[in-house]
């Protein structure tokens, strides 16, 4: 992790909210992938 206590309090906000973006849009992602594998999955599975 990188330490971010000697820096002001502005922009220690500014890296907390950029890692918490970086995340969300890593999650966001990771499910829309996850989503078009698992769906045709689920469906051949219900069908069959």
């Amino acid at each position: 992790m990188i330490e971010s206590a000697a820096f002001p309090p502005p922009v220690q906000a500014t890296l907390l909210v950029g890692v918490i973006l970086v995340q969300a849009i890593a999650l966001y992602v990771g499910y829309g992938a996850l989503e078009r594998v698992a769906t045709p999955l689920i469906e051949t599975i219900t069908n069959a």
